[in-house]
């Protein structure tokens, strides 16, 4: 009974902190003054950053050393009371920040479109809160309006998450624990995608482009990659080609493409074909299935400084095994990959975040959540597929950090496709590269990734309150 009465105050004191957290960075002293990070500063400095936005230890100046800099791996479930823990302060500081920086950002260049506003509604076109069926886009094409989709739906679909949850679990979870994961250090898929894109945007913003957010471009990614011994998919070096149907007649059925290498708009390459391990862990008819590799540079922190091989870390990998009959691995089960070992761990999908049309608001339509990595076997065909070890870990991983440090180690995070193809001269190839990538569910260490980005907000922090300074244009 105590805690049922408890429950309503320690959700509506997890909701003030978020909206004082949000503010904070959005239009308060956050916003105006360097971003302190707890680790590095003094007594007197801790003081100037909010209570709630530190672990009630450090909080108070009585921060245990070996508590504060705990290592934690892979995701928050497996993290004992972790809504109470230093690591869930310090992704909540990250998360906030770089969620008002977006509306600072709205209307300044992105690197692959006019706006950030203009690739957020692109992106969201496709994407909707699971069970609503309609896409997000509708709600971030103006700035007031996504204003309100973060002060509004947040909190709700945090509290709904964290009912369902409990629901779930038949009364085990805590729904004002969940609530305050799901709220201030959300840990799902999308979250961390649009954390990841927040960062790639304030980063290629205030650092005027650098170099590598080219390779975003899939022609000068396969162009440059050759040119630096990268082993990227193969294309053809032929000014056009012209396709024609063989059954239709004067005229109909026939279209030319000019090449990318003679200046056109398509990269002409034959088919990849999945290799042996890959294609034994497939249904028939299954399209090319890649791995994603998500890799992180610590180079991008100062990107007037060269970058060395030893600043690029492999956080994570998953296996995309697509589905039968699908045209690519975007419709396809998450395998998790162990980094170390090589492990198929267990699979899961993000499926229910792509099911648009008001029709999927219907009771039982449209999923809440996934599976939680319970997936063994695909499920076209009943293959197994945990418990299998993906050949050559440790060099497919060394693959992806070299290319990053040669191709883009001003970039902070590059999510890899990597390919395991049939071809003998060619058995591993990167097929392309996204620079503000997401993990499709995979598990990394989280310590690693949040020390990064901290790190990474503090050195975006100075270099927009220099370029408030000087009153910088942004063209």
């Amino acid at each position: 009974m105590g805690q049922a009465i408890s429950l309503p105050f320690k959700l509506a004191s997890t909701t003030l902190t978020f909206y004082r957290g949000f503010f904070y960075y959005l239009c308060g002293k956050g916003r105006h003054s360097p971003y302190l990070l707890p680790s590095s500063t003094t007594s007197s400095e801790k003081s100037t950053i909010p209570s709630y936005l530190l672990p009630p230890s450090t909080a108070t100046g009585n921060a245990d050393d070996d508590t504060a800099n705990i290592t934690i791996s892979s995701s928050s479930w497996t993290i004992s009371n972790f809504s109470k823990s230093p690591l869930f302060y310090q992704h909540a500081r990250v998360h906030l920040y770089t969620l008002a920086s977006a509306f600072y950002l709205y209307h300044k260049p992105h690197y692959r479109k006019l706006s950030y506003k203009q690739d957020i509604v692109d992106n969201f076109a496709n994407v909707a809160i699971p069970g609503t069926g309609l896409p997000l886009s509708l709600f971030v094409w103006n700035k007031l309006l996504a204003f309100g989709l973060v002060c509004t739906a947040s909190p709700i679909c945090s509290l709904v998450a964290s009912v369902h949850l409990w629901l779930k679990t038949r009364g085990k979870s805590s729904i004002s624990n969940e609530y305050a994961i799901r709220l201030l250090a959300p840990d799902d898929w999308f979250s961390y995608w649009r954390l990841n894109c927040r960062v790639a945007g304030m980063h290629a913003l205030l650092n005027d482009i650098p170099a590598g957010y080219e390779m975003e471009n899939k022609w000068t990614f396969l162009e440059e990659g050759s040119k630096c011994d990268v082993p990227v998919s193969p294309y053809l070096d032929c000014p056009a080609i012209v396709v024609k149907h063989r059954n239709e007649e004067g005229g109909l059925g026939i279209h030319f493409y000019r090449n990318a290498t003679d200046g056109g708009d398509w990269i002409i390459q034959e088919r990849i074909l999945n290799g042996d391990w890959v294609k034994q862990h497939l249904p028939d008819n299954a399209p090319l299935s890649t791995f994603r590799v998500i890799t992180q540079s610590r180079g991008a922190l100062d990107v007037s400084k060269k970058c060395a091989v030893e600043d690029v870390t492999a956080l994570s990998c998953v296996f995309r095994a697509g589905r039968m009959g699908a045209l690519t691995d975007h419709d396809s089960i998450l395998f998790d990959v162990d980094v170390n070992t090589g492990k198929v761990l267990g699979g899961t999908t993000n499926a229910h975040w792509y099911r648009l049309g008001l029709h999927e608001v219907l009771p039982g339509r449209c999923p809440w959540r996934s599976n939680d990595h319970d997936i063994t076997h695909h499920p076209d065909g009943d293959i197994p597929v945990s418990g299998s070890i993906v050949p050559n870990i440790r060099e497919m991983l060394h693959l992806v950090e070299t290319s990053h440090w040669k191709l883009c180690g001003d970039v902070p995070l590059v999510g890899w496709d990597v390919v395991l193809s049939a071809d003998e001269k060619l058995p591993v190839c990167l097929l392309e590269v996204n620079l503000s990538c997401n993990f499709f569910r995979g598990s990394f260490d989280r310590k690693v990734y949040l020390d990064f980005l901290e790190d990474m907000v503090g050195r975006l922090q100075e270099m927009r309150l220099r370029a408030d300074r000087d009153g910088k244009k942004f063209k």
